[in-house]
Parts: structure tokens; sequence; C-alpha cells
């Protein structure tokens, strides 16, 4: 068999069962390459169909409020995500009558859409002749020629795209095969499951014996910690005070509990917060960003807080969007 006849046959006996693969219309393609940027398949996936249930297609999405589309990503992270598919949706719905563009230029001028998800929709929507190359491919590139590429250059991605390129039938499922070839057998981290592999016979690494040696690791992203005191403020009625982020940043729009930079103690927070009563330290919590930590001190106190909107504790998360470094706090104490 060929190089792409060995993958295909692979492909079809042990793909993974995906929902957006199960009925891949260009929205739910479309949708399913934005959420899974930055985020593993099963984590995904009972949100594709969650949001998929409430907003089917790209016009009810844009007619949607953006809290409802921030409600049900919440959980995701990286919200901008949801933010540029929501501002995309109207784009759709406006000038393309709710029809996602098979153009790749139109395609590439939606917001979010960078030229790994504009050739990943155009591949598995539309069949056409595309290879989307992420970091998964780009493993898979380097083992097959035993090169010690650079990752981060883009004439390394043109190498990769045209390498596969040359070998491609069948876009849709060639495309979706090397996604799970990445995923299953050709792994990042420890020993790739060479003899599983259909690609084998065409490996230089793995008939050179050192498929772990490509690519060369490169070093560990620099992680900023950052300090905060959190307040879970609840007034009589047992409302919590929350309030909204700014429109740009980390988290832009989403709301969040009262928190200030640093470590502060009960004496600083009754100085800079007069109208709480009873503050109590409740716990300490991280959270890890991409490239940021957040070490929390987290406190609960009586009272609400100035500027701050202060809602049942039912609709934290429902009706307002928090994300879950946040979340978190109320589910579980703090250690």
């Amino acid at each position: 068999m060929s190089f792409a006849e060995s993958l295909l046959s692979w492909y079809l006996a042990y793909r993974r069962h995906l929902p957006w693969r199960e009925d891949p219309t260009p929205y739910r393609v479309y949708l399913s390459e934005t959420m899974l940027q930055q985020t593993r398949v099963d984590t995904v996936t009972p949100y594709f169909d969650a949001f998929t249930k409430r907003l089917p297609d790209f016009i009810p999405l844009a007619s949607a409020e953006e809290e409802t589309v921030l409600s049900l990503w919440q959980g995701l992270g990286y919200y901008s995500r949801a933010r540029n598919l929501h501002a995309a949706a109207k784009i759709v719905a406006n000038e393309y009558q709710g029809v996602l563009p098979r153009d790749p230029a139109a395609l590439l001028s939606l917001p979010g859409v960078g030229e790994y998800m504009r050739n990943a929709v155009l591949a598995i929507a539309f069949d056409e002749p595309y290879v989307a190359v992420d970091g998964n491919l780009l493993r898979v590139y380097s083992r097959l020629e035993a090169k010690a590429i650079d990752v981060t250059k883009a004439s390394v991605r043109n190498e990769c795209a045209e390498y596969f390129g040359e070998r491609m039938k069948s876009p849709s499922s060639f495309n979706q095969a090397l996604m799970d070839l990445g995923e299953l057998i050709c792994l990042p981290h420890g020993a790739p499951k060479c003899e599983e592999c259909p690609l084998k016979p065409w490996c230089k690494a793995c008939a050179a014996g050192n498929p772990e040696e490509y690519p060369p690791k490169k070093k560990k992203a620099i992680v900023k910690e950052e300090s905060l005191t959190v307040l879970l403020a609840f007034d009589e009625k047992g409302n919590l005070s929350i309030r909204k982020r700014p429109e740009t940043g980390l988290l832009a729009s989403l709301y969040e509990f009262p928190n200030v930079s640093g470590h502060l103690s009960v004496c600083e927070l009754s100085a800079k917060f007069p109208t709480l009563k009873d503050i109590e330290f409740l716990g300490e919590a991280k959270h890890r960003f991409s490239h940021i930590l957040w070490n929390m001190k987290v406190y609960v106190a009586a009272g609400r807080i100035e500027g701050c909107l202060s809602v049942p504790v039912s609709e934290v998360g429902v009706t307002y969007s928090l994300p879950t470094a946040f979340l978190k706090l109320l589910k579980k104490p703090a250690n």
C-alpha cells in the first residue's frame, strides 16, 4: 500500500468517534476546531454537545447574547475564542446568509481564524486539499524525516505542509487520520507506539531507533506567579458579591469575585473594605493559566462591596459567567 492508503486504512479501523465527525457540517467543524485550540478532546466533547444543542448553527449563534455564549463556554478557558466565535458567526450570518464561506481568504478574515484553522476547516468540512499543520503534525513530520526542526519557524511549517500535501488522498479523512496519529500513536512524551504505526515503513527516525529525539525538546516557558487575595462576600440575604472584569486582557468581560493584588491580612482587608464584617481566612488555592500561576488567599466575609453586583449564589456561573479559577472556590474548600 502507498503512504496515504496505509494511513487511511488505519484510520478506518481505529479512528476516534467524535461528535463533530459523525455529522461534519461546516458549522460543527468550525466550532470544534475553535474549541480544540489549546484544549484536549475529552474536555471539549461535553461542551461541544451542550453548545450545539443550544446554538446549532451560525444564525442562532449570531443572534445569541454574549452572556449566553460565555455561559456555554464557561470552564473551557481562553475565552477570547468564544468572543471571536461569536463575532465570526455575526459576519457569517450578515454577509454570507449563514453559510460558512469556503473561499480561503474569506475564511482567514474571520475573527479568530489563523492558517491552521482555515486549513482544517477547508480540508475537513469541504474536502479541499489543505494540510492543517499543528504541533502534533510537526512532531510526526520531524520523526518521519528524522529531521531536527525548529517548530516555531514558518518555513518549517511550509515544509511540513508540502510533505503531506504531496502524499494526500481524500483530504478530509487524511487530515483527521494525521490528527489521530499524533494523538494516539506518535506520542509527544515517552516512547511512541511505533509497532502500531501505519507509517512505520516510511519513518526514518523509527528505522534509526531514536524517534524520541525528534523534534528537539524546547525550553519550558517561564511561568509568571501572581499573588491575589480573593473575597467571598455574602450580604444579609446570602447573595454573593461579583464584578465584571475589564473588556481586554486576561479573562476579559467575565465576572469575578472581588480581589486585590498581593496577600492581605484580615486587618488590611478590614481597612480596605470597611463595609465588610466577620472577615475570616478560608484557605489557599492555586490556578495555572498557560503563562501565569495565581497564588490565592481566600477570605469569606459578611456584607456588600461597593461597585459590585450582589447576586444569588445559584446564578453564579449560570447567569453570570465566571472563570474556573474563581468558580472552584465555591465548589470545595480552598487548601
